[in-house]
């Protein structure tokens, strides 16, 4: 049996992966930090999951979720949260919340989850998002914390690749969640149009891309973008 750890697990990208895991005979523990309902029906959709409420910009909550595990396989991190405006109407609270979750999350996470590794291998796989690989017009914080995932993704590969630990990263373009959801119509087909396939990506597919990566030893420190050609 292997173990796994999915941040953000509730829906979306998160309970894709949650999903593909479970049948592919994972022991799955997935966090969320708010939203009880989406908690409720990700329960009953995935009942062999266990879902635990747990705040990932905090060490201390991480590390508490990360201490009832004594052998952890596989951690995807996932939690993020999204921040549009102009750079100069960004407020210090804004900025602190997604920086906090898109990119103290994965630290947190990783800081503590490398202690269960060590000795025994594993494989983590953050996921950013075309934003934090070419940048986001009136999304400069969000791309920001974004582009420190993979940053952080290709550093922490090679500083543990010598303990048979891989570290990759799945950078999603426009995918159809509840993220995406404050587009208009008009907004959603100008945006299809950018993109060479003609439509947004499905969490299933960026969750079988995050299940690649967490079953190939030789692969670290890359990034796989599932984007629709929309970025190349």
């Amino acid at each position: 049996m292997k173990y796994a750890l999915v941040t953000g697990g509730t829906r979306g990208i998160g309970l894709a992966v949650c999903k593909l895991l479970a049948e592919a005979g994972y022991a799955v523990t997935a966090t969320y930090s708010k939203g009880e309902e989406d908690a409720s029906s990700a329960r009953a959709l995935l009942p062999a999951v266990r879902f635990l409420r747990a705040d990932a910009s905090s060490e201390e909550e991480t590390r508490g979720v990360l201490s009832g595990f004594s052998r952890l396989d596989a951690l995807v991190l996932n939690a993020g949260v999204s921040q549009f405006g102009q750079v100069q109407d960004i407020t210090a609270e804004e900025y602190a919340r997604v920086m906090g979750v898109n990119f103290g999350g994965v630290f947190f996470a990783c800081k503590h989850a490398v202690k269960k590794m060590l000795g025994a291998g594993g494989a983590i796989v953050t996921v950013s998002s075309v934003w934090g690989e070419t940048g986001g017009s009136c999304e400069s914080v969000y791309s920001a914390s974004k582009g420190a995932v993979i940053a952080f993704t290709k550093a922490l590969a090679k500083e543990l690749a010598p303990a048979g630990i891989t570290v990759n990263c799945v950078s999603p373009g426009v995918v159809d969640t509840a993220m995406n959801a404050r587009l208009s119509e008009a907004e959603k087909k100008s945006l299809m149009e950018e993109i060479p396939t003609g439509r947004f990506c499905t969490p299933e597919e960026v969750a079988r891309a995050v299940l690649y990566l967490l079953g190939e030893p030789s692969v670290t420190g890359q990034v796989l973008s599932v984007n629709g050609g929309f970025y190349i």
